[in-house]
């Protein structure tokens, strides 16, 4: 094999000719040895590290199918594809010997359709874009879509490999992979359209994607690893995809850098759901009994878990060592056991070793995925990007943990008024406190007391003058020192009414309390909702925004579409759809969806909506039927709309992504706009059920 990547690499230098690269080719053909399959997977690997001309790819894979089917007819066999052991696969015959004739004529088989070529008369194949185990992949023109001016009339198009075709179960195994990727519609996940035939040949179309594949980066000469921050942000997306098809039923079973496409939007794609094994078997999986893809035996060595190897029925866990693999390839440029295959490194006793600068969290995370046992590692995608995204989150939870510790709610009583309490105390005065989450107990604080001495005469004491009614600057300053709350006031004579949201310590009631122990203050009228704790970092980073918006007089709103009244409720499976008011003013709209599993989906604007720039006092929904699912997990959760006088970032960023990263980045750009024009943000909380 070592001859034939040697002899790419010297076509692709120029240090070889075409005409001298492609006898070198026939010379490795001819005396290559049992597993001619091996030589389309190394034609893949380089194509993947520097791309070859279209027609010199199609032609050398051309030379080895060619190479397969002889041999095939001369009874021998092609390991690429493999049965597994004691499946129940179909029964043939064994073929006749060959007649001598044949094996001295050795006709030439059907020429395969490639670059150039049309299928059906509709489909023009453009380019080769990469090889899968099941079949190549090609850039192809949609003359339908171009006949009616689609603007997109670019698809992607899977045929199978010669070598695959030939197996009993080929037809069936691209069925299944069009019915399963079409049932798994994910923004991080390729979709995938339908699949047909053209003569001998069976392809199937999907998602024209503009980008290169993961395997591309990995294998680029010098590699070295990425940054932490880039890693995270594509296994995320990695992740998000395969926790989807978790929640479906579905383990890859073939998870590699090969199929994870980077788009040139930024996007995290994984393709390739062709062998997909269904683990959540149900009475009406009825199908399951009549094709099983793992019977084909098609994996990665290097990314398959210690149980695919040893055949056993497949588990989430199998992904997620993949997935661990594939991080740790990123962080370092090596794999985690240097290419050995996990039965391999778990009979050598191999360990994987720390990268260099990652933090516990994240090391924790890629051990428990890399173990070798299925009972040790991770259980859940979510568990393997929550710890190892906390890398990234525990510079920001910390800043915040560090203002909380240095802040003590305190009701005082007499001459300081009531105030909150924030690092130097005021002058000496007795006062109860009630302490922040994580910080140690304020001491209380008292006046030393001085023995009075007797009065001369007995004089009634006036009565005490009425409190001054409070002022709103000083509701808005007590109310801009609680911790996790978006709240603004309003003062109306000795009322004080306070609206927006708010975590614990204090909640609804503990604040309502505190106000009317305010001096001046004779009552107190709420219109809070309670958030929980995970929504802090996203109160912290845009509530500042959200109280001067409102205090300026507002105008912005969200709303879930089609809601009666503030309980917002959606059930697994809903579309989720919301719809927005802009300001006064011509503004970009920005709509984000906090998740619990600490991500953040972007509605607007993203790579399939990128136009969010509004007119003034404009209404539009966001979403429609079928575009954005509820699924786990479930609870309360956040929809923020931002609007901003100029765009918020340069350009789209990721479908989803880490809630942290990203709200560290908005702030600072927020920061800087603000000079720029009104900045307007609204708050909606939703709850979320299981059907």
């Amino acid at each position: 094999m070592d001859s034939l990547a040697h002899a790419i690499r010297q076509l692709q230098t120029g240090a070889l000719p075409r005409t001298e690269f492609f006898a070198q080719v026939d010379h490795v053909l001819e005396t290559a040895p049992e597993s001619v399959g091996r030589l389309l997977e190394v034609l893949s690997e380089e194509h993947a590290r520097k791309p070859l001309p279209g027609e010199v790819y199609t032609e050398i894979q051309h030379r080895i199918e060619r190479l397969i089917v002889a041999r095939q007819r001369k009874g021998g066999d092609d390991t690429f594809v493999q049965t597994r052991p004691g499946a129940n696969t179909l029964r043939e015959p064994p073929p006749l010997p060959p007649r001598k004739d044949e094996l001295e004529r050795d006709p030439e088989p059907e020429r395969m359709k490639g670059v150039g070529d049309t299928l059906n008369n509709r489909f023009v194949l453009e380019e080769c874009i990469g090889f899968g185990g099941m079949g190549t992949v090609y850039k192809a023109l949609d003359l339908r879509k171009l006949e009616a001016s689609d603007r997109k009339p670019y698809i992607a198009i899977k045929v199978l490999n010669v070598q695959f075709r030939g197996h009993p179960k080929s037809l069936i195994a691209l069925q299944r992979e069009a019915r399963k990727a079409q049932a798994l519609a994910h923004p991080n996940i390729v979709s995938v359209y339908d699949f047909d035939r053209d003569g001998p040949m069976v392809y199937l179309t999907m998602e024209y994607l503009k980008g290169k594949p993961l395997s591309q980066v990995l294998r680029a000469p010098g590699f070295a690893g990425m940054p932490y921050p880039d890693v995270l942000r594509i296994v995320t997306g990695m992740g998000n995809a395969l926790a989807y098809a978790h929640a479906h039923g579905f383990v890859h079973c073939d998870f590699k850098p090969g199929n994870v496409v980077l788009t040139d939007s930024g996007n995290v794609k994984v393709i390739d759901f062709g062998i997909a094994r269904v683990f959540q078997k149900t009475e009406e999986d009825v199908d399951v009994t009549v094709f099983d893809p793992g019977s084909l035996g098609a994996l990665t060595p290097a990314y398959a878990s210690p149980e695919m190897l040893e055949h056993l029925d497949p588990d989430p866990r199998d992904d997620i060592y993949a997935l661990a693999c594939i991080a740790y390839e990123m962080l370092t440029g090596r794999h985690p056991f240097t290419g050995a295959s996990a039965l391999q490194a778990r009979g050598a006793g191999m360990k994987p070793q720390r990268p260099p600068g990652l933090g516990r969290g994240p090391w924790h995370a890629l051990k428990c995925g890399l173990a070798l046992e299925r009972s040790a590692r991770t259980p859940t995608v979510e568990r393997f990007l929550h710890d190892f995204g906390s890398g990234a989150s525990k510079a920001r939870y910390g800043m915040l943990a560090g203002a909380a510790a240095g802040v003590a709610v305190a009701a005082a009583l007499g001459a300081a008024g009531w105030h909150w309490m924030h690092g130097k105390p005021p002058a000496p005065t007795t006062v109860s406190t009630q302490p922040a989450p994580d910080a140690a107990p304020p001491v209380a604080v008292h006046e030393p007391v001085q023995a009075a001495a007797p009065p001369a005469a007995t004089v009634p004491a006036p009565a005490p003058a009425p409190a001054p009614a409070p002022t709103q600057a000083a509701i808005a300053t007590a109310l801009s020192r609680i911790p996790c709350a978006a709240l603004v006031g309003n003062v109306d004579g000795h009322a004080v009414t306070v609206h927006g949201l708010l975590s614990t310590p204090p909640g609804p009631a503990g604040l309502k309390e505190q106000f009317a122990a305010m001096p001046g203050v004779a009552a107190v009228q709420l219109d809070v909702a309670q958030v929980g704790r995970d929504k802090c970092p996203v109160l912290s980073a845009l509530g500042p925004y959200w109280a001067a918006y409102r205090q300026a007089g507002g105008g912005a709103a969200i709303r879930l579409a089609g809601a009666h009244g503030p309980d917002a409720q959606l059930t697994e499976g809903d579309s989720l759809m919301v719809d927005v008011t802009t300001p006064a003013v011509e503004s970009y709209i920005a709509v984000d969806y906090y998740s619990l599993d600490g991500s953040v989906t972007h509605l607007l604007p993203n790579a399939r909506a990128r136009d969010n720039r509004a007119p003034p006092n404009y209404t539009a929904t966001i979403g429609s039927l079928g575009e954005w699912g509820i699924g786990k997990p479930f609870g309360a959760e956040l929809v923020v709309l931002v609007t901003t006088p100029a765009p918020l970032f340069d350009g789209v960023r990721p479908i989803s992504e880490p809630a942290a990263g990203y709200l560290a980045d908005v702030a600072g750009r927020l920061d800087k706009m603000r000079a720029k024009g009104p900045i307007a943000v609204e708050f909606l909380q939703i709850h979320t059920r299981p059907r």
